[in-house]
């Protein structure tokens, strides 16, 4: 029998974990949460300071009779959570479930799953951080007043089965208000204005940057054809500047960082991004060096690294690029003002374990998510990349006012941490990428071409999930934790659909927001939300009570929705009627919206159950059986489309790549799929016949797009194939 019984969330940490202990530790995983709040009922004595009556979870019974049972006959037992909010509740959850003591050193923290780093934590044991559970429990009461006391009054006042959420509701706001600012713009017209010069045999651009030392307004093709008739053929260099501009690397990822940049560099999504990065750090195998986790902890908010990686990092980077690429003291970033300092950024446990060390030994999308993670961390401690400029002053007197045109270039003079990692906003201006001949004073440089150009004001982006995280990080709403299931959670109750990849609120999420924001302004506020994760950030620290964090949103909230109710008239939202008849009673079919997606249904229901899947036929035929047609459909979990033969089951094609209506040039199968790279302006095709694969890449056209199938609709509740 082991002396010391050790638990830990998942079975896959429990595995790692016992690799590299001793006979004496058994290590069990609790399979997440043990206890929470009821689903029946309230659950929280308000009267009694909040007090949350918490209940063991349905299913968890036997596991926790087991746990009991093991841990009378350890000598010693430590709990091995997650080093978070979280995991300190599910610490302290198990820690009464077993009657431990609270107060001893039951509690083991480490930030990454190795060997080294396990060893360490079990020589260092401490006691629960009871400020970092009770920042649990005001989360975890917050949300169950908000929900449970809003959900309701959303049934009654427009559609049973609705719900809020403390943060969810407000980034609901924000993606409705984001789709009505896109709805209403009005784009406006102006022009700018290049220049080709001819210096010698080289040839240059320039650009006009001011009209009498103001930023030049060209509104309309009039004012530049004007302005166009009164410049000269050429014009003379009145000034000079050489300089240099060193850029500096970007932190280590965070967790909303790396969310973002994996969806926008390797097209993830979220939820693909923290399961792919929970296998890296919970563990893999690694071939003669077993089994070990790759990436320390992926749910942080700081940017601060551990000297010994640092150091690390120094020594890879000087035996492999040479000492011109170190730094001589570790870079550190500016970062959350809450942010634990003693956590780590999400970083490669070692430094030895390349890209190409363990590209064999990793599935494609673990091994592409790993490489973003080594190559940022790496970058984060190089040298800065240093860049020559230049800039000259082209003056110019006209009619139409003294005009002043500016050429700009630069020439990498050291790659610093370019060598390892470039992110989008690394790369040079369009107009500093050109290679200049040396320019002096009082040069002439003849005029080759003007080149005005005509733009439109442009709106502001729609929320897609990486843009949605970014804006909840820099608002200060939610944590890294939830991100993922916040949009989710919009998706799954309807509030929101998603066209190509960005987010539009439905007629019922338009609803349920204009209803939260007329009468419960304060709480969707960005600020108060905001304001509430700081006071849980203080109460973390040991510098409030989770009571008074409470009661601070209680009292007004209640008030909020005690004047509600006697306000607010039912307003009941009914499903939308399509022009279309059930063929069983005649009645009119209404568009649903279920847990699968929309589909049509009879609008005499209960009496009539006539259900009618949304088909969105491609038209483009099947390329295995030549019979029928490419029909959309859409998974049952998650907000994936595929795409399948319409005479299933007699032919069982699929393909998970949209289709185009464009022949191949080698089978001459009618489809193909395409995949865009738009700063490349590429457009890639394959064949979608199985039997050929045909690919081929062409130049990027506007019109292209049209070509592609829409998801016009999503798919029936039960209709997949």
């Amino acid at each position: 029998m082991a002396d010391t019984l050790i638990i830990v969330e998942s079975p896959t940490k429990a595995r790692t974990i016992s690799r590299f202990l001793s006979r004496g530790y058994q290590v069990r995983a609790s399979l997440g949460h043990v206890r929470d709040l009821p689903k029946s009922r309230f659950g929280i004595a308000i009267e009694d300071d909040f007090e949350p009556d918490y209940i063991t979870i349905r299913g968890k019974g036997p596991l926790l009779k087991e746990l009991k049972q093991e841990a009378k006959k350890a000598k010693r037992v430590l709990l091995a959570t997650d080093p978070d909010r979280e995991g300190e509740a599910i610490s302290w959850h198990l820690a009464q479930v077993l009657g431990l003591d609270l107060t001893s050193k039951c509690r083991v923290e480490f930030h990454e799953i190795t060997s080294k780093a396990i060893k360490e934590a079990f020589k260092t044991p401490r006691a629960l951080d009871l400020d970092y559970v009770n920042a649990y429990q005001a989360r975890r009461v917050l949300d169950r007043i908000f929900g449970y006391q809003l959900s309701p009054f959303l049934w009654r006042k427009l559609r049973y089965g609705l719900s809020a959420g403390r943060v969810q509701s407000v980034a609901l706001r924000l993606i409705c208000e984001r789709d009505e600012e896109v709805a209403s713009f009005v784009p406006q017209e102006y022009w700018s204005l290049r220049l080709s010069m001819n210096a010698g045999n080289a040839e240059m651009q320039g650009r006009l940057v001011t009209i009498d030392g103001a930023k030049p307004h060209l509104a309309d093709r009039a004012t530049v054809d004007s302005l166009l008739a009164t410049l000269p053929t050429s014009l003379k260099v009145a000034s000079v500047r050489h300089s240099e501009r060193q850029r500096q690397p970007a932190a280590p990822y965070t967790t909303s960082t790396l969310q973002q940049d994996a969806a926008q560099r390797l097209g993830f999504p979220v939820r693909k991004t923290m399961q792919l990065a929970q296998q890296l750090y919970e563990g893999l195998e690694l071939g003669s060096d077993g089994h070990s986790g790759l990436i320390t902890y992926m749910r942080t908010d700081s940017t601060n690294i551990s000297d010994e990686a640092f150091a690390a990092s120094q020594e890879y980077l000087r035996k492999t690029l040479g000492d011109e690429y170190t730094i001589p003291a570790k870079r550190t970033f500016p970062g959350r003002k809450m942010a634990q300092e003693a956590h780590e950024a999400i970083r490669p446990t070692s430094i030895t374990y390349t890209p190409e060390y363990v590209q064999g030994r990793l599935g494609r999308d673990l091994y592409r998510l790993y490489k973003l993670i080594w190559e940022r961390f790496l970058a984060s401690q190089c040298a800065q990349a240093v860049t020559d400029t230049i800039q000259a002053d082209l003056p110019c007197k006209t009619k139409s006012g003294n005009l002043l045109f500016r050429i700009n270039g630069s020439k990498l003079r050291f790659k610093g941490f370019l060598a390892v990692y470039a992110s989008h906003s690394d790369a040079d201006e369009e107009d500093e990428n050109q290679f200049l001949p040396e320019l002096t004073k009082g040069k002439v440089l003849q005029v080759k071409e003007w080149l005005p150009a005509q733009h439109f004001t442009q709106p502001p982006h729609l929320y897609s999930e990486p843009l949605l995280i970014k804006s909840m990080e820099e608002l200060g709403i939610g944590r890294p934790s939830t991100y993922a299931a916040t949009a989710e959670t919009l998706l799954r109750r309807g509030y929101i659909v998603t066209e190509e990849k960005r987010f539009h609120p439905t007629d019922l999420g338009r609803a349920v927001n204009q209803l939260l924001v007329e009468h419960f302004q304060m709480v969707v506020e960005t600020e108060f939300t905001a304001h509430i994760e700081d006071a849980l950030d203080k109460v973390e620290a040991g510098e409030e009570r989770w009571q008074q964090v409470v009661d601070f949103f209680y009292e007004p909230f209640s008030k909020m929705v005690d004047i509600a109710e006697k306000e607010v008239q039912a307003a009941v939202i009914l499903d939308e009627l399509v022009d279309d008849y059930c063929p069983e009673c005649g009645k009119q079919l209404m568009l649903k919206r279920g847990r699968f997606g929309s589909f049509y249904a009879c609008s005499g229901f209960p009496e009539c159950r006539f259900t009618r899947s949304i088909v969105v036929d491609t038209e483009i035929l099947c390329p295995k059986c030549s019979q029928g047609t490419l029909i959309e459909r859409k998974i049952r979990r998650g907000d994936r489309f595929f795409y399948g033969c319409s005479a299933y089951p007699d032919c069982d094609y699929i393909s998970w790549e949209k289709p185009v209506k464009r022949v191949c040039s080698a089978c001459g199968n009618p489809g193909m799929s395409r995949r865009v790279q738009k700063r490349k302006q590429l457009a890639r095709y394959r064949c979608l016949n199985p039997e050929c694969l045909f690919e081929e890449t062409t130049e990027l056209d506007d019109d292209e797009d049209s070509a592609s199938i829409p998801h016009v609709g999503e798919s029936d509740e039960g209709g997949n194939l």
